[in-house]
């Protein structure tokens, strides 16, 4: 499959769609990056990429995205995080995803890549996720997601030629928010959530963005599902002392029981409910530790695509170094 118009980048300002622009880029490809409008479009304007405001609740805004001749869609718009409710999730996650793939019909574009999230299948049942495994989703998010999956799958049958990807924890330079931020950042975690050995799988950003753009060129991916993750899973309390060592902190010692853990998360919701904001410790997101959370990527890898990180120790070090240049450079983090 080769694609000579415009490709188009929804939820581009994101964590995720902020490296998929960056490598669309550096691969020559006529980028159309959109986002709910900003009033800082710098990250765009630096790489020279036409940046196009709309807002998948609003249906008016989007037809513009596809004018000009878009041939290719990687849709990221979503809200991510595990604390605002379904009815509040739904507009985007899977109203929004109806509203593009009808769109992506009209105007024929040749390939679909929906990024959703290994979410969808619900708590750990004691061996890694297939692509196959049961979609049973146990909190809004996850819900969202299957719901917004579901949708994709409908429109294969009236002839999208989409691809479905799910992601699990992604990190990476410039995550801020959800459970990678662990592992992106320097962090004020000072206590290992339950006994420390719950096998958790992880993904780079980089990974992600390179998997998407290769599976986009497979015609027999259309029609499938991929899980996105590492072939390393290391338990947590390892993987947080890996991250301590990169980024130079104080390494986490002290084990805090989960039903501790699940008490300051409620107490956190509480708090930032009256904020108006996410909180740091989600309730929906503790569950998880309860278990091992480790996905399989062998269908991944039977595609012919080779990781960029498949080694979580690997990666941290790398990260280690791109934390140190940024701290010289005195740029943000």
């Amino acid at each position: 499959m080769e694609f000579t118009g415009i490709t188009l980048v929804t939820g581009a300002a994101g964590f995720m769609g902020s490296h998929l622009v960056e490598f669309l880029v550096r691969k020559g490809v006529r980028v159309r990056a959109s986002a709910r409008p900003r009033k800082d479009t710098s990250f765009f304007d630096r790489l020279n990429v036409q940046y196009v405001p709309a807002d998948l609740t609003k249906p008016e805004t989007l037809p513009r995205l596809f004018e000009g001749g878009v041939d290719r869609v990687f849709h990221l718009g979503a809200i991510c995080n595990f604390s605002t409710p379904y009815e509040s999730l739904y507009p985007t996650n899977v109203q929004g995803v109806k509203l593009i793939t009808d769109l992506a019909l009209k105007n024929n574009v040749k390939r679909y890549v929906h990024v959703g999230s290994t979410s969808v299948y619900g708590y750990y049942r004691g061996t890694p996720f297939k692509e196959d495994s049961p979609r049973d989703p146990h909190d809004s998010y996850g819900r969202s997601k299957r719901d917004g999956e579901d949708v994709v799958w409908s429109r294969l049958k009236e002839g999208l030629p989409a691809i479905i990807t799910r992601p699990c924890t992604v990190y990476g330079p410039r995550c801020n928010d959800g459970a990678g931020k662990a592992f992106s950042r320097p962090s004020s975690i000072s206590a290992i959530p339950g006994n420390g050995k719950q096998l958790l799988s992880n993904v780079r950003a980089e990974d992600v963005a390179a998997a998407v753009y290769y599976l986009s060129f497979i015609d027999a991916a259309v029609g499938q599902a991929f899980n996105l993750a590492e072939d390393t899973y290391p338990a947590l309390e390892e993987a947080l002392l890996m991250a301590s060592e990169a980024f130079g902190t104080k390494p986490p010692k002290m084990h805090l029981p989960l039903w501790l853990v699940k008490t300051v998360a409620r107490l956190d919701g509480v708090i930032s409910a009256r904020k108006g904001r996410i909180p740091d410790l989600e309730l929906d997101a503790v569950k998880y530790l309860y278990n091992d959370y480790v996905v399989d990527n062998s269908k991944l890898k039977a595609s012919g695509y080779r990781m960029i990180y498949p080694d979580f120790r690997v990666s941290m070090k790398q990260m280690g170094e791109w934390h140190r240049v940024e701290a010289r450079q005195g740029k943000s983090l």
